[in-house]
C-alpha cells in the first residue's frame, strides 16, 4: 500500500533558490518549504486553467494592453471567488495531511500567500497567454 504523504513529498520539486530561516515565521516557513513547491508542481495545471478561464471570458484578455492584461490577472485572482476557489483547491489538494494542519491554523494569511504566488507567477509567464497564431500556408 501506498503512503500519501511520501508520494506527494516525492513527486515536488525540490526549489534550490529557498532558503529557511530560524528567523522566519510559521507562515513563511510554510510558503517556503510547502506552497513553493506545490505552486511549481501545478504550474502547468495552473497555465492551462487561466487559459480556459480567459476563453469562457470570450478571450478579452487577448485585445489588451500589457498593464490591462496585469489587471486581468489581479481581478481574477483577488475578486472572481469561483476562480480563486478553484486555483486555492489545486494547491491545497497536494498538501499532505501534516500540511493541512498546519494549513488551517492561519488559513487567511496562506491563501493571501498562495494568490499573490499564483498571480506573480501567471504576470512572469503572461507572454504563454499570447494567441496561437494560425499557421499561413
Amino acid at each position: 500500500m501506498s503512503n500519501r504523504t511520501t508520494d506527494l513529498l516525492n513527486i515536488r520539486p525540490e526549489l534550490s533558490n529557498v532558503t529557511v530561516f530560524e528567523t522566519m515565521s510559521s507562515d513563511e516557513r510554510f510558503q517556503n518549504t510547502t506552497i513553493r513547491p506545490v505552486i511549481k508542481l501545478q504550474h502547468d495545471l495552473l497555465i492551462e486553467v487561466f487559459k480556459n478561464y480567459v476563453a469562457k471570458h470570450k478571450n478579452v484578455f487577448y485585445e489588451l494592453s500589457l498593464q490591462k492584461q496585469i489587471d486581468y490577472i489581479e481581478n481574477a485572482i483577488h475578486k472572481d471567488m469561483k476562480f480563486r476557489n478553484s486555483v486555492k483547491g489545486m494547491i491545497i489538494g497536494q498538501f499532505t495531511v501534516e500540511e493541512y494542519a498546519v494549513y488551517i491554523q492561519n488559513s487567511s494569511d496562506l491563501n493571501k500567500r498562495i494568490m499573490n504566488i499564483v498571480k506573480e507567477r501567471f504576470i512572469s509567464h503572461i507572454q504563454v497567454f499570447e494567441p496561437i497564431m494560425a499557421a499561413v500556408i
